[in-house]
C-alpha cells in the first residue's frame, strides 16, 4: 500500500502518515508487541522523507501507541484503559516550520553575545554566545513576507552556519543529522508585540502595527537548549488553530 505524495488534505504530511498508521494499529494490523516497519520501509511506502516519518512516529509516541528505542525499532505498546485527549496544533506556517512554499531569505549570520534585552526575548542566559541567523520568510509569488525569522543556535552547532545558505526547510533536523543530538522537546510561546519602524518596513506594514511573536525553544536529548526560533508575524498574517481530539484507549 502506498500513499501518494499529493493528497487531498491541508494537514502536514507527518500528521497524515501518523493517522494512517494509527488507524492500522487500532484496527489490529499491528498488534501489541509487534514492530512497525523500519523508517526506510515507511518512507518508501508513503513516498515521504525520513524527517516526515520521524515526526509521524513522534506523534504516535505522544499518543502512547508505540515506543521506540535505538537499535530496537518501534514497538506497539498496550494502551491505557482511560479516554484521553491529544492535541493537534497546526498554524498557517506549520508548528515545526516545514515552511512549505515559503522561502527563507537569510539577511545575516553572525555570532552574538546575549545581552539583557535579547535574554528577555529568547529566554537564554546573558553573556552566552549564540549563532544568530536572521531573515525574511516569503511564499513564492506572494507580494509580502510571511514573517521575520530569527534563529539562535547553540554555539556547539555553530558550524551549521556554513551550510544554511544551501539548506531548505527547518534547521533542527540538521542538528540531529550532523551532530547526532536528538531534539526531544519543543516549547512554544506566543506573545503580542508592536513592530519597530525598521522591522515594519521589512514586513511592508506601518510602523507600530500589532504583531505576534512565536518563540520556540528546542531542547536536545541531554536537556540542553539547542536552538531558539522567534518568528514575528504582522497580526493580519497569522492564524493559530488548535484541535483537541478524543482518543479512545
Amino acid at each position: 500500500m502506498r500513499l501518494s505524495p499529493v493528497v487531498a488534505s491541508d494537514d502536514p504530511l507527518y500528521l497524515q502518515v501518523a493517522r494512517a498508521l494509527k488507524k492500522e494499529i487500532v484496527g489490529g494490523l499491528y498488534p501489541v508487541g509487534s514492530h512497525l516497519p523500519t523508517e526506510s520501509e515507511l518512507c518508501e511506502r508513503f513516498v515521504v522523507s525520513h524527517y516526515t516519518i520521524r515526526e509521524a512516529l513522534r506523534r504516535l509516541r505522544d499518543d502512547r501507541l508505540v515506543s521506540s528505542r535505538q537499535g530496537a525499532g518501534t514497538v506497539v505498546v498496550p494502551r491505557p484503559s482511560a479516554d484521553a485527549y491529544a492535541q493537534d496544533v497546526v498554524s498557517i506556517n506549520d508548528l515545526l516550520e516545514f515552511a512549505t512554499g515559503a522561502r527563507f531569505a537569510i539577511e545575516s549570520i553572525d555570532m552574538v553575545t546575549i545581552d539583557a534585552k535579547l535574554a528577555a526575548r529568547t529566554g537564554l542566559a546573558s553573556g552566552q554566545e549564540w549563532l544568530a541567523v536572521r531573515g525574511l520568510r516569503q511564499r513564492e509569488g506572494a507580494p509580502t513576507p510571511v514573517c521575520w525569522t530569527e534563529y539562535y543556535i547553540n554555539r556547539e552547532f555553530a558550524a551549521l552556519g556554513k551550510v544554511l545558505g544551501r539548506h531548505v526547510g527547518p534547521i533542527f533536523p540538521l542538528i540531529e543529522d550532523l551532530f547526532g543530538r536528538s531534539i526531544l522537546e519543543v516549547h512554544q510561546e506566543i506573545g503580542a508585540a508592536v513592530l519597530s519602524a525598521t522591522l515594519a518596513q521589512s514586513l511592508k506594514v506601518d510602523a507600530g502595527t500589532a504583531a505576534l511573536e512565536v518563540r520556540r525553544t528546542y531542547k536536545s536529548s541531554d536537556a540542553e537548549v539547542a536552538q531558539v526560533t522567534i518568528n514575528t508575524h504582522p497580526a493580519s498574517r497569522f492564524r493559530h488553530s488548535m484541535t483537541m481530539r478524543r482518543i479512545r484507549m
